[in-house]
């Protein structure tokens, strides 16, 4: 019983990261299945792979229906994210779970960190540059595949600082492309899906699907620059915690 209320529990805030945010669900979900309920570093990534896809796909709807979804960018970001995505996720299971983990917390810190020294870009001055776009994109495919994250706490601060989407429409886009980039993570660990606990893990989709509509809720009420400031914090917490756990 105690393993079920965790897992609504902790499903509930990954949710609510995604539809808030458009990212951070991975980042917190991997952490959340090790740390509370018991997985290893590899079974927690494919298992956060799952729950991502789903909550992602929940939130993205909501927030194109408010026009918040730049489709042109999204796509060409998530695209060229592909074969480093399924790559990644070829080689993630070879990686011993130290690695791994310590590689996950500096990624993290590094994202909180330029997020926290961004300024959010102006109205009308968002210009999509297709070299940037998929250079950005192919970088975070690969890290989504080998961390086994859908790429959100990544996608949002390259949306935003270096494709200059203003803070909601970077939200709503990296729904998109979380969704991309996990399937096709998941693509090269079919095999390992089968064996996750469906105990734990449905769930944990299922609470974090009700809370990504409340996260998208909660993005109409507060600023676009607080929302960044808010994950940004929560993201460097979550990197220090798991630098110090993975070197201890």
């Amino acid at each position: 019983m105690s393993t079920l209320i965790l897992a609504l529990a902790a499903g509930a805030v990954i949710g609510l990261a995604l539809g808030a945010l458009g990212g951070g669900g991975s980042v917190l979900a991997v952490p959340a299945l090790i740390y509370l309920l018991g997985f290893s570093p590899v079974g927690a990534t494919t298992a956060s792979l799952v729950i991502v896809t789903l909550t992602s796909v929940t939130a993205m709807v909501a927030h194109a229906r408010d026009g918040n979804v730049r489709w042109r960018t999204g796509l060409l970001f998530a695209a060229a994210g592909i074969g480093p995505a399924m790559l990644g996720g070829a080689l993630a299971g070879r990686i011993p779970a130290a690695v791994l983990t310590a590689a996950f917390a500096v990624v993290a810190g590094v994202a909180a960190l330029r997020m926290l020294r961004s300024r959010p870009a102006a109205e009308g001055t968002v210009t999509v540059r297709p070299v940037r776009v998929a250079a950005a994109g192919g970088g975070l495919g690969a890290v989504t595949g080998v961390l086994g994250v859908g790429g959100g706490f990544l996608a949002v601060p390259a949306l935003v600082s270096v494709l200059g989407l203003r803070m909601r429409n970077a939200v709503g886009t990296s729904l998109l492309v979380i969704t991309v980039n996990s399937l096709a993570a998941l693509a090269m660990r079919a095999g390992t899906v089968e064996g996750l606990d469906w105990a734990v893990v449905g769930p944990f989709v299922g609470a974090a699907i009700l809370g990504a509509w409340d996260g998208k809720r909660l993005s109409v009420k507060v600023s676009g620059h607080t929302l960044q400031r808010i994950f940004a914090l929560v993201l460097l917490a979550v990197a220090v915690f798991m630098l110090i756990d993975a070197v201890l």
